[in-house]
């Protein structure tokens, strides 16, 4: 008897293991912070998490899935990750963005979440095992002074950090993007209207390579140091900063200069050999594909949660694979245990991984989202557990409703907008 004759409907089809998405719900909740979460369930009764916060903007993406993706979802295979993604992605015809991809990004964490636990395996096996015994994080040390923020970078040692990021105030401006007054748990995001801020980039040119000269002093070469620009400076400022950096063979230096304009890196590439990292804000791979073709930069740190997911990062870092540029993750406290855990799983599993950016959730955080990834000797490590490792107290979330915060902006000493 042939497969024909049996009719289509009997035909066995031994990779079809069709599991029906029976219900999506999203969860906000703001344990000292907001964050967005994703729960999809399937007709088995596996559920599966993603991420969906987009600091100062997390209503809106919760508009998006609500109105927009979830009546799609109900019915579909829970196992047709891929499909699912270019259904949501092609499917909108408005494509991108980082409303849409961060929307995206939660289905497609939640469904590989799904996928790992179904299979009764930790997710990074799934996407073909460990390349690496763990995943080196860099954590955060910041002052109001120089002396301050190397003794905040002590601390870190002492912790067992093998790599920090510096950030301290400049002179004569009353703060500075990435000093806090709690060292652990940076939150620039503020309730009421946005905070304004002052900048004045002569001032802060010349005191990083300060900062950089004490904490090659204090560290010698044993600590790998970093340090963040945050989209400040124009690219002929980021060479000449990256210039004076040389001496004290940073890590990498983040945001230079403002990556829409991807071949402005042309500039500081011909002027410093400062290792160079950029793209925590993008939300595609068309956004770094010439910074990562003409090897412009050293680093891509797009993240999971506003990149599409782990199917979409996936694909920028096989690109960048092939120009020997590695990965170094955003992971700041506005990405939640959810995103930390598949941001470990994904660093886990490549061959290009670099680095992963470590900041730390409150304990009020850690107990709405318990997880398996834990910290020892300047590494993380997801777990055993299957799928992400992570799970959702939802009544303990219930606990801490919404509160609308917005991120700061920043003016120029003259008074003209500028890029926070």
């Amino acid at each position: 008897m042939t497969d024909r004759s049996l009719g289509a409907a009997a035909v066995a089809r031994p990779w079809s293991h069709a599991n029906p998405i029976v219900d999506a719900q999203v969860i906000v909740t703001c344990p000292g912070r907001n964050f967005v979460t994703l729960k999809i369930t399937t007709a088995d009764g596996t559920h599966g998490l993603g991420d969906a916060t987009l600091n100062g903007r997390e209503m809106a993406v919760v508009a998006y899935l609500t109105e927009h993706i979830i009546p799609t979802l109900i019915g579909r295979d829970a196992q047709k990750i891929e499909d699912t993604w270019q259904y949501l992605y092609r499917g909108a015809y408005w494509r991108g963005g980082p409303v849409g991809m961060t929307a995206i990004a939660a289905v497609d964490v939640a469904l590989w979440d799904i996928k790992a636990k179904m299979a009764g395996m930790p997710l990074y096996q799934l996407l073909g095992g460990a390349c690496r015994d763990g995943v080196t994080v860099y954590g955060h040390a910041n002052g109001d002074t120089i002396e301050e923020t190397v003794q905040e970078a002590l601390k870190y040692r002492d912790m067992g950090y093998r790599a920090i990021r510096l950030q301290c105030g400049v002179p004569g401006l009353p703060s500075t993007y990435g000093v806090s007054r709690d060292k652990l748990f940076y939150e620039p995001a503020q309730t009421g209207l946005p905070v304004e801020n002052q900048w004045s980039t002569p001032d802060y040119m010349r005191t990083v390579p300060q900062l950089f000269a004490a904490a090659r002093e204090a560290f010698g070469w044993d600590v790998e140091l970093l340090h963040d620009v945050h989209h400040r400076l124009t690219p002929i400022e980021a060479g000449r900063l990256g210039k004076d950096l040389e001496p004290y063979r940073p890590f990498w230096l983040e945001d230079a200069t403002p990556a829409e304009d991807q071949a402005a890196f042309r500039t500081i590439r011909q002027h410093t050999t400062t290792p160079l990292a950029v793209g925590e804000i993008f939300s595609s791979i068309w956004s770094c594909k010439t910074l990562i073709e003409e090897g412009l930069i050293d680093y891509i740190r797009a993240t999971v949660v506003h990149a599409g997911g782990i199917s979409h990062l996936r694909r920028i870092a096989l690109l960048a694979d092939l120009h020997q540029v590695r990965t170094g993750c955003h992971g700041a406290t506005d990405l939640s245990p959810v995103t930390m855990a598949a941001a470990l799983h994904f660093g886990l599993s490549i061959p290009n991984f670099g680095i992963q950016e470590y900041m730390r959730h409150t304990d009020e955080t850690d107990a709405v989202f318990p997880h398996a990834y834990g910290f020892q000797d300047g590494m993380l490590h997801p777990g055993e557990a299957a799928g992400l490792g992570v799970d959702i107290d939802e009544t303990l979330a219930e606990r801490y409703p919404y509160r609308r915060a917005y991120l700061p902006i920043n003016r120029l000493r003259d008074g003209a907008m500028f890029n926070w």
